[in-house]
């Protein structure tokens, strides 16, 4: 496995953060047997949320014996201060842990949402609070869908945030207006050092069977060579982290292909990729 600083945090982490979504819905065996996974595979960061259903009681569990093995991540969807304050109490004791070292606002893109959590009274105050009283370490934001670079790029103008997280792989990177902004906001990441995390590495698009299969909500990549090839696509680009698919039955082989030599596919590989697969971009 790979490690590269994650931003000006001091941590070094693994390029593959595990992302905790996959735990939403599992037992607890389930989530120990994954925890066992991430350990022979070198993953020394975990990104969850407070709305990723049982995750955070799934892992709460782990921080008995490794709480030093993992940089901990997780998320807010709370818009005021009061409500992210309590959140945030709630995921402390649902980690079994007195701190978090990265604490982010989750998906913040929509405008209005966005006044909310930035101005008085919001959930940006909050985060800052938190960080006064040493409940959280460093400070993050997320987004999803076309908008996220531009989003985080007007937060950054707010705060300067540790870390950014939003989509990235090859189909949503084809689009020019999505393109433009994720190049800007990398520049500026670049620049001040901040941690960049990508989402939805194996989306293949909307789910399209009638019955749905994986624990995403959306349709996975579940072919080794096709996971192997967007997997190392998004790794060739040397500023990103990756966070690994929300499936813990896809996990292992994002893993594998991940402590491969990595090699950038060629785009004509990409495209054949994209037919073979029939991927669609997941946000247009």
């Amino acid at each position: 496995m790979e490690y590269k600083a994650f931003g000006r945090t001091g941590h070094t982490s693994s390029r593959v953060l595990f992302g905790a979504a996959a735990l939403g819905k599992v037992s607890q065996k389930e989530a120990d047997t994954t925890l066992s996974l991430l350990l022979d595979h070198g993953i020394n960061h975990i990104d969850t949320a407070r709305s990723y259903g049982d995750a955070e009681l799934r892992i709460g569990p782990w921080m008995k014996d490794h709480r030093s093995t993992f940089f901990l991540a997780s998320k807010t969807g709370m818009r005021t201060k009061k409500e992210a304050l309590e959140e945030l109490k709630q995921t402390l004791t649902r980690l079994r842990t007195d701190y978090l070292d990265l604490w982010q606002l989750h998906f913040l893109v929509a405008p209005d949402e966005w006044e909310t959590a930035m101005g008085e009274g919001g959930a940006l105050e909050a985060a800052i609070e938190a960080k006064e009283q040493g409940l959280v370490r460093f400070l993050g934001v997320t987004g999803h869908g076309v908008d996220a670079p531009s989003a985080h790029l007007k937060s950054l103008e707010v705060y300067d945030f540790d870390s950014v997280l939003l989509p990235y792989n090859y189909t949503m990177m084809q689009n020019p207006y999505y393109r433009k902004h994720v190049e800007k906001l990398l520049t500026v990441c670049r620049e001040r050092e901040v941690a960049v995390q990508t989402i939805k590495s194996l989306a293949r698009g909307e789910i399209r069977d009638k019955e749905k299969i994986h624990a995403t909500w959306y349709d996975p990549l579940t072919d080794e060579d096709s996971i192997q090839k967007a997997i190392h696509w998004v790794l060739s680009n040397e500023q990103v982290f990756l966070n690994s698919t929300g499936d813990i039955h896809i996990l292992h082989l994002l893993l594998r292909a991940a402590q491969k030599l990595i090699i950038k596919p060629s785009d004509d590989e990409m495209e054949a990729l994209v037919e073979k697969e029939s991927i669609t971009p997941l946000f247009t």
